[in-house]
């Protein structure tokens, strides 16, 4: 975890885009027509990762600004109110507070991937919107938590810890 104020910034950097990346991979394989449940695995493709990572650049600037607007201190009010950190085990202290990061980052970056891809570019009537945006957070949501919890956050300790020896 950061020690100081610098961590700090290249921590939620490298988380953004991590969760960044992992979310448009996801989303990109559904609407290239990849479905898990189906079984239809040659529709994904390298081509999706290219995708991601363009959609990345742009969507992991958004996700910078959302959680250091309201995502971060949710997330740190959300553990605060559910762990002791001087009396419970700071790992569970770290996923709670992770989880209440994701239970307002998710339905936010849903709420602008739903205006952008569906509403500015797709050209769907607006009045849609809320029905759009409650199914992009349906679907998105066990991603974005399950990514998190096993990949961005794993992955951006593993590389902080070897960047701030």
């Amino acid at each position: 975890m950061p020690k100081t104020k610098t961590q700090g910034v290249i921590f939620g950097v490298i988380m953004s885009y991590a969760m960044a990346f992992g979310m448009e991979v996801y989303n990109t394989a559904i609407n290239q027509g990849f479905h898990l449940a189906e079984g239809s695995f040659s529709s994904m493709t390298n081509d999706v990762f290219i995708h991601a990572l363009l959609e990345m650049v742009y969507m992991g600037l958004l996700v910078i600004l959302f959680s250091n607007l309201w995502g971060n201190r949710f997330g740190a009010h959300f553990a605060a109110k559910h762990c002791n950190p001087e009396k419970d085990n700071p790992y569970l202290c770290r996923i709670l507070r992770q989880a209440g990061t994701v239970a307002v980052m998710c339905p936010a970056m849903s709420l602008v991937a739903t205006i952008l891809f569906n509403i500015i570019m797709a050209g769907m009537p607006v009045s849609q919107l809320p029905a759009i945006w409650v199914g992009t957070v349906l679907k998105n949501f066990p991603m974005a938590f399950f990514w998190n919890m096993f990949a961005a956050a794993p992955f951006t300790n593993w590389l902080c810890g070897k960047l701030f020896r």
